[in-house]
C-alpha cells in the first residue's frame, strides 16, 4: 500500500499534531475544577495543534493556500491548491475529557477536494483517501455499509446547541427519522461522523451549519468509500452552504427523502 507524497505529508502532520493534543488531553481532567481555566487551556491546545499542522504542511508545500478554523484564510502563490484544516474537531468533547475528537486535513485542487485525512489520536485511527484511489482506515480498506432497510440503520447528526437557528429544523428531522430507523447518534465531532459513514459504522449522516474545515476531508473519504453525498439543497454547494446528506447507496434515496421532507 503506497500513497502519494501529499497524502504522506498530511498523515505525518496529523500524527505530529495528534501527539501534542494527546499530551494536552491528559491534563484536561485536572482542570475541570475551573471551567474558565479548562476552556482557556483547550483553546491554547487547539492553537498549538494548528501551529504544528501549518508548520508541517506549509513547510512541505509553501506555495499552497491555507484555510483553517483558528488562523483563517491565506492565499498561496499557487491559486489552484490549498490546505483546509481543522486542528481539533470535537472541542467540547476534548474539554470534558471525552476521547472522541479528531484532526481533519483536506487538500483542495481547482475547487475539488482531492485528498483527505481524519485522524483520531485517542483511538489511533487514521481515515484517509485520495480521489480515485479508494478509502482507508490505517492499513484496512473501508467501504460504506451494505444495509438496505431503514429500520436496521443507524444515522448520525449534530444537534445544535444554545440559540442556533438550525435547532427547529433538526428537531423536525429527528421526529420524522427516529421512528423509521434503528437509532440516531450525536457524538459531537462531524469529521468523525463522516469517517464512520465511510467505514460502515454509521449508515448515514446529515447536518446543517457546518464549516468547510468540518467537511472537506470527509467528502473525499466518503466518496471513495462508495457513499452517496449531496448538499441538503440539491441545487446548493456543500462547502459553501455547510449542509449535507450522506448515506450508503441502498438507503440514500429513502433517507434523504425523510430529511428533505422534514
Amino acid at each position: 500500500m503506497s500513497f502519494s507524497a501529499n497524502l504522506n505529508i498530511m498523515m505525518k502532520a496529523a500524527r505530529k499534531a495528534g501527539r501534542s493534543l494527546v499530551k494536552d488531553f491528559r491534563e484536561v481532567e485536572n482542570l475541570q475544577v475551573s471551567v474558565k481555566g479548562a476552556g482557556d487551556f483547550v483553546s491554547r491546545a487547539d492553537i498549538a495543534a494548528e501551529a504544528i499542522l501549518k508548520e508541517e504542511l506549509m513547510g512541505a508545500r509553501p506555495n499552497y493556500g491555507w484555510l483553517a478554523e483558528e488562523g483563517g484564510e491565506e492565499e498561496g502563490e499557487d491559486p489552484t491548491r490549498r490546505w483546509i484544516v481543522d486542528p481539533l474537531d470535537g472541542t467540547t468533547n476534548f474539554l470534558h475529557g471525552l476521547p472522541h475528537w479528531a484532526i481533519s486535513i483536506a487538500l483542495e485542487h481547482k475547487g475539488q477536494i482531492v485528498a483527505g485525512v481524519i485522524y483520531d489520536p485517542a483511538k489511533d485511527e487514521m481515515f484517509m483517501a485520495e480521489k480515485g484511489e479508494g478509502a482507508w482506515m490505517n492499513d484496512m480498506r473501508i467501504r460504506a455499509s451494505g444495509r438496505m432497510r431503514m429500520i436496521e440503520a443507524v444515522f448520525a447528526t449534530g444537534v445544535p446547541f444554545a440559540n442556533s437557528r438550525h435547532l427547529p429544523a433538526t428537531l423536525k428531522d429527528l421526529a420524522r427519522l427516529m421512528p423509521a430507523c434503528a437509532g440516531v447518534r450525536r457524538w459531537g465531532a462531524a469529521s468523525l461522523d463522516l469517517a464512520y459513514v465511510a467505514a460502515g459504522r454509521y449508515d448515514g449522516f446529515w447536518e446543517r451549519g457546518l464549516k468547510p474545515w468540518d467537511l472537506a476531508a470527509g467528502l473525499v473519504i466518503l466518496r471513495e468509500a462508495g457513499a452517496f453525498v449531496e448538499p441538503m439543497d440539491p441545487e446548493g454547494d456543500i462547502l459553501s452552504d455547510g449542509a449535507m446528506i450522506t448515506a450508503n447507496e441502498a438507503l440514500f434515496e429513502k433517507f434523504s427523502k425523510v430529511i428533505r421532507d422534514a
